[in-house]
């Protein structure tokens, strides 16, 4: 779990951002998002599919 002690003289602001760079270096949101609503097994594989396809492009492109 994520959490954030404000400071002495810390805005709620700044306090804000940090809270928010915490959650997305610790994967919270891409997380939640895939676990929205159920994925049969079959759009499951295809999900993995595409990102195969997706990170074989990528490494492609790079030579």
């Amino acid at each position: 779990m994520t959490q954030v002690v404000l400071g002495e003289n810390e805005g709620i602001e700044s306090a804000l951002r940090r809270f928010k760079r915490e959650v997305s270096k610790a994967g919270i949101f891409q997380d939640m998002r895939k676990k929205r609503h159920f994925e049969t097994p079959l759009e499951k594989e295809k999900r993995k599919a595409i990102a195969r396809h997706k990170q074989h492009r990528r490494q492609r492109s790079r030579y």
